[in-house]
């Protein structure tokens, strides 16, 4: 088995790691383990939460890719079928069904490692906790509703329906795409909730992810909570500043300790969590076990954007209960509560997790004109037809080329060195930072891939190479040093003492004492420096891949796809791409690998979903054994 295993790394079917695991658990007498435990570390790898045993067969191991190698595998083991894996491996000592200590865990036809169990389990058990609405007075809440969001030409106010859903829940979920409000509705609720506070003033915490998803959620909250029309009292009760999940939670550098957990929970009485699609599912367990019982959460994110870079798709797997509508009482009171007119048809009697989420539907960001925005529909929408339609139409603010010519591909470049032109003619005439650091979020290059010609590593080589050509950039002759004014630099991993994390952007720029600093913006606006050296792991940031784009937003916005189809390339992958740019988008990709994108769907196996069910379930039947 192991040397089959082996042949399977050297096909690039399985990681190093995946075989290294495998052989820690188990040996070759027992080749089931050995086949399972590799494949659980592999999906586990690949973003999974789980190891779906109907996937331990032949035209479905590997993704179907080698199937005379899976067969070989399979046949290695002595299992035949699904039902026979089960309790082969609960008979090993490193496989229990979670009711005791092992390495693995399998229950409900899945295998998981012990970890992502527990954070599963965490996650699980609290949205099913969540049965009851938080006891209100109904008339005080539609007063302020209906001063806070006016009458519209809407049959649903959506955004006042998702503020009645977070004002009465203590765990609500926000999502909607680009333009449908979401900051706008989180800065009335804010109102809305500080307003209704009777008691000690409220300890409210805005947090993202990411840096730049903070810093985004600090410029676009605080411009939004300007424009409301608030007792200026209550103004001073707004929170000013986000923060990252990272430093909300107190991260200890070179360490996966947390300062606050279940036994030191965070001093708040509200969470906001924006971009909740991208919060992995071990943050996710890390943040609810590390808040206080008496909060409220509130998660606000795109359902239909990638899910997180690690293991889950949290928020997805969530929303996912939002196709079952609201329970008939939870209907009638959000209509009470906001004058809108909902769907009563939803089930009666026990409140349902959709009790707690709402959809935001209407966009506002794009008008009919708008070619982004007929294409994120398309995409969204899987309609690979549709797609073409809106490519063919010749909107403005959209083109799409090949890359199949050499030509095609300088031309591509060249449009690079155009679109990075103004923040260096910046850095050169000694421009602040603030103003480099915003010029340079104008134009963003974005890639499926990682390496090669087509990924992020071969395409910041290149357009480096373009932008010196150009006179635009200055680098070293020493190729040891790569830095120069104006390399833009990703953290790739985080440090907790210089308050650097894992997607944050930074600029290299000439700092007043004359020597070369690189500038980061913070989440309040201002700008800090640090020594090239005193870095944490980074890299050239011209290209970035489209999961390190999510929670930021460009004026001019160009996707690079490779010249033919990889597994990675999915419908969430191009819709989240289409949805950073806010008024251009250049599209660098034949129509066709284009078009197999959108028409496959992400796939991320869990069982998060049936868990909830489940505690649900028991706990409905529960509630009727003693009624």
């Amino acid at each position: 088995m192991i040397a089959l295993l082996e042949t399977a790394l050297a096909r690039r079917l399985l990681r190093p790691l995946d075989v290294q695991f495998a052989r820690m658990l188990a040996d070759e007498t027992q080749p089931d383990l050995l086949l399972a435990a590799a494949c659980l570390s592999a999906h586990s790898g690949a973003g999974h939460v789980c190891l779906p045993l109907e996937n331990l067969q032949a035209q479905t191991l590997f993704d179907g890719r080698e199937p005379e190698l899976a067969q070989q595998l399979l046949t290695g083991t002595g299992l035949n079928t699904v039902a026979a894996w089960q309790p082969r491996l609960l008979a090993s000592d490193a496989v229990s069904d979670g009711s005791k200590p092992t390495p693995l865990v399998l229950q409900r036809e899945k295998l998981y490692l012990q970890r992502s169990w527990q954070s599963e389990g965490r996650v699980a058990r609290f949205i099913a906790s969540e049965r009851d609405t938080i006891p209100v007075d109904e008339p005080v809440i539609r007063a302020v509703l209906d001063r806070l969001f006016p009458d519209t030409d809407e049959e649903i106010n959506w955004q006042k329906v998702a503020a009645a859903v977070a004002l009465t829940r203590r765990i609500a979920v926000i999502s909607g795409g680009p333009g449908t409000g979401k900051t706008t509705t989180v800065a009335k609720l804010l109102a809305a909730l500080i307003e209704l506070n009777t008691g000690d003033a409220l300890r409210i915490q805005l947090a993202a992810p990411t840096g730049k998803a903070a810093a985004r959620l600090t410029e676009s909250l605080g411009q939004a909570l300007h424009r409301l029309v608030v007792d200026p009292r209550l103004r001073e009760a707004f929170p000013q500043e986000a923060t990252t999940l990272h430093r909300l939670l107190g991260a200890v550098t070179d360490s996966q300790r947390l300062r606050h957990h279940q036994d030191n929970p965070l001093h708040l009485d509200v969470l906001i969590v924006d971009e909740a699609s991208m919060v992995d599912l071990p943050m996710m367990a890390n943040v609810i076990a590390a808040l206080p019982t008496h909060a409220r959460i509130i998660f606000l994110g795109d359902r239909d954007q990638l899910a997180s870079v690690e293991a889950g798709a949290v928020l997805g797997d969530i929303c996912r209960f939002a196709e079952a509508g609201y329970s008939r009482a939870r209907a009638q009171q959000l209509q009470r509560l906001t004058g809108c007119t909902l769907d009563e048809s939803g089930p009666e009697g026990q409140s349902t997790v959709s009790d707690s989420i709402c959809l935001l539907r209407r966009s506002y960001r794009f008008d009919p004109h708008s070619g982004i925005g007929q294409l994120a529909l398309a995409v969204n929408g899987g309609d690979d037809a549709r797609v073409r339609a809106v490519l063919n139409d010749e909107f403005a603010d959209i083109t799409c080329s090949p890359l199949t010519e050499a030509e095609e591909y300088q031309a591509m470049l060249a449009q690079c060195v155009e679109g990075y032109r103004d923040y260096l003619q910046l850095v050169v005439a000694g421009a602040t930072p603030d103003a480099v650091l915003l010029a340079f979020q104008r134009y963003r290059q974005l890639c499926a891939l990682r390496e090669g010609p087509f990924g992020v590593a071969g395409l910041n080589q290149r357009i480096e190479q373009a932008l010196h050509q150009a006179g635009l950039i200055k680098r070293s002759r020493n190729p040891l040093n790569r830095w120069y004014p104006g390399r833009p630099v990703m953290i790739e991993r985080n440090d907790a003492a210089l308050g650097l994390f894992n997607g944050d952007i930074g600029i290299a720029m000439i700092g007043e004492s004359g020597e070369l600093r690189v500038f980061f913006p913070l989440p309040n606006g201002e700008t800090k420096d640090v020594t090239p050296s005193r870095l944490p792991p980074h890299d050239t940031a011209y290209a970035m891949t489209v999961h390190k784009s999510q929670g930021s937003e460009f004026d001019h916005t160009a996707l690079v796809l490779p010249n033919h189809y990889l597994p990675v390339l999915t419908r969430e992958l191009v819709y989240t791409a289409i949805t950073r740019a806010r008024q251009r988008l250049s599209l660098y990709t034949d129509v066709r690998i284009l078009c197999r994108a959108v028409k496959t769907p992400t796939q991320r196996y869990s069982g998060l979903g049936e868990r909830i069910s489940a505690l649900m379930a028991r706990a409905s039947a529960s509630k009727t054994s003693f009624s």
